[in-house]
């Protein structure tokens, strides 16, 4: 059988330290043993696409008997015990130092929608988690500015999300197919790192991203037996908690726990995501399920409610951690917007902990001392309050639905938001950057995901803003060029020609407007990445 063949116009710093020959049998092993049951159950997820599209509806699956049984996935290691504050970020080298030092009990190192992979982010990332658990990280930025580990004090536990199954890495094949980025995301961390982290107690552990049904956690699971084998570590090592972040999930989160019992971790609230798996699913369900601008989408709406509260019930029954959604305000100069934003992030964080929630996550090393200080006031010494059964939750098929029971409509403001969000944060990704910060929030692919469905849906729903204008592609188009003339002029000229403006304006326009709606926008912009 063929080896992992290496397609790649640069070989980036530290290649051969991660790419070495039998990592690469490693992953090839994977992709031949998993990769087409992921082919099959991405056939499996169109299917189910269709029958919503058909008939406008979702409910529960009619596994009434694993859903009414009495079963608990197996006990939290130490490490995983207290998950109060999580902290997100892609793992380059200065995010790596800064968040395993911020004072967060966990570090989710996102090779996901916090990274874009390019090859030498695919990389470095890998090398950077290899150097930061044997304690050898350290960064000086171009100010010369110096940022190591703090010595002898405990570190985040790390957490990693690989990319989701839907995207392929193009840099490595076997037998001419392309492997699957989660597998090489996952595959080449446990296999540098699994045995040693076993041996310490602190992992391997990860989050699963964007999983639609049961049964892409059973093909985890799999995954994971099968590693654990062959790294020779313990099975039930492995632990992972999943981002239920897709409407079809929120449907299916005790099978989800079912499927992964012995290496179930917890379940995590992915609300922005979430906004997106709803406008993607439900596109074509008319005014019913038309969402009004993205930021008027609270967590205290009423369908974003019942979708909380069920993870935490759910979690909680079944011996399971509960992690909350992300505060993704970055600090600013201006006292004013961090005393207003600090008291938003404060009160959103008082309501997952009130609510049973065990812990949340945060985009800067900043909010870690509010989100704690939330959950603290809960907690005290607790390490989590999973003896909250939120027995009082009962949540329909309808109360998830209900995307119109919102108060408030699509706005013109609303629309230029999703432009200049959408164009900003594409622009950085196809520069090689998945975290970026606009408008004083850390923005990432599941934000700017959001921005072009919700234009294609008020498009293709004939929505009416708020200045009696009608959303037509000549519409957003006209809007469209005003706004990109406003970040021209705000760049300047070199920048927006020098720096890729252009070329994700065109994109961000192009996957917005046109008939057949793109299932993923990384799928066209991974293939504009030039490296």
């Amino acid at each position: 059988m063929s080896a992992v063949t290496v397609e790649a116009s640069r070989k980036p710093p530290r290649q051969d330290d991660v790419l070495t020959e039998e990592a690469l049998s490693f992953l090839a092993e994977l992709h031949r043993r998993f990769t087409p049951r992921r082919d099959e159950l991405l056939a499996t997820r169109a299917r189910r696409r269709e029958e919503i599209a058909r008939t406008g509806r979702l409910d529960f699956l009619p596994t009434v008997q694993l859903r009414d049984a009495e079963w608990r996935v197996a006990p939290a290691p130490p490490a995983l015990q207290d998950r109060r504050v999580e902290i997100t970020g892609p793992p380059d080298r200065k995010m790596t130092v800064n968040a395993l030092n911020s004072g967060a009990r966990v570090w989710l190192a996102d090779f996901e929608d916090a990274s874009s992979p390019t090859w030498a982010n695919v990389i470095g990332g890998q090398a950077n988690l290899i150097d930061a658990l044997t304690r050898r990280i350290d960064f000086t930025d171009e100010r010369g500015k110096q940022y190591a580990l703090k010595p002898d004090e405990e570190l985040a536990t790390v957490v990693v999300r690989p990319r989701g199954w839907h995207l392929d890495e193009r840099h490595l094949t076997v037998d001419g197919r392309e492997i699957p980025g989660a597998l090489v995301d996952f595959g080449l961390f446990a296999f540098h790192n699994g045995a040693r982290l076993a041996a310490e107690g602190r992992g391997p552990y990860f989050y699963l991203p964007k999983l639609e049904s049961h049964l892409e956690a059973r093909l985890w699971n799999d995954v994971f037996v099968h590693t654990q084998e062959a790294l020779g570590i313990a099975h039930g090592t492995i632990r992972a908690t999943v981002l239920i972040e897709t409407i079809t999930a929120a449907f299916e989160m005790d099978e989800i726990l079912y499927e992964l019992r012995e290496h179930a971790a917890g379940l995590n609230a992915g609300r922005w995501d979430y906004l997106f798996s709803i406008i993607k699913n439900f596109r074509d369900g008319g005014e019913r399920f038309v969402l009004p601008d993205r930021n008027s989408v609270t967590m205290t709406a009423p369908f974003m409610r019942a979708y909380t509260e069920l993870l935490v019930r759910t979690c909680h029954r079944r011996g399971a951690h509960a992690i909350g959604g992300m505060a993704a305000f970055i600090p600013s100069k201006d006292p004013k917007v961090n005393a207003e934003a600090f008291a938003k992030v404060r009160a959103d964080k008082d309501r997952e902990a009130r609510d049973g929630f065990d812990g949340s996550w945060v985009a800067h090393p900043g909010l870690v001392p509010v989100a704690r200080d939330a959950f603290d006031a809960v907690l005290g010494d607790r390490p989590h309050q999973k003896d909250r059964l939120r027995e009082d939750v009962n949540v329909t098929a309808a109360d998830l639905l209900a995307v119109d029971s919102i108060d408030a409509a699509p706005t013109c403001d609303g629309l230029c938001n999703a432009l200049q969000v959408g164009t900003r944060y594409l622009q950085a990704w196809l520069s090689g950057r998945g975290a970026v910060g606009v408008f004083d929030l850390m923005e990432d692919v599941a934000t700017a995901e959001i921005s072009r469905s919700q234009i294609w849906q008020w498009i293709r729903a004939g929505v009416t803003l708020d200045n009696g204008e009608r959303v037509t592609r000549e519409y957003v188009r006209q809007v469209a060029a005003d706004q990109m003339v406003q970040m021209r002029d705000e760049v300047g000229e070199d920048e927006f020609v020098g720096g890729g403006w252009e070329r994700a304006y065109d994109l961000l326009l192009r996957i917005a407007l046109d008939d057949e709606y793109v299932e993923f926008l990384t799928l066209p912009a991974y293939r504009l990445l030039t490296d």
